[in-house]
């Protein structure tokens, strides 16, 4: 499991110095069915914007 979970959507509520997510829990999905053969086929269903 990673110790650390880099994000630099500094919009984000969860985003920390150094670039480091803060969230208790991470929600990856990918964009269309179950499966993504690469990075940019997923999204971040963590992500909140910044109030």
């Amino acid at each position: 499991m990673a110790r650390d979970v880099l994000c630099e959507v500094n919009n984000c509520t969860y985003w920390g110095e150094g670039n480091l997510c803060k969230a208790d829990e991470i929600y990856v999905v990918a964009q269309l069915g179950n499966k993504a053969r690469e990075s940019k086929e997923t999204d971040c269903k963590t992500f909140k914007p910044k109030q």
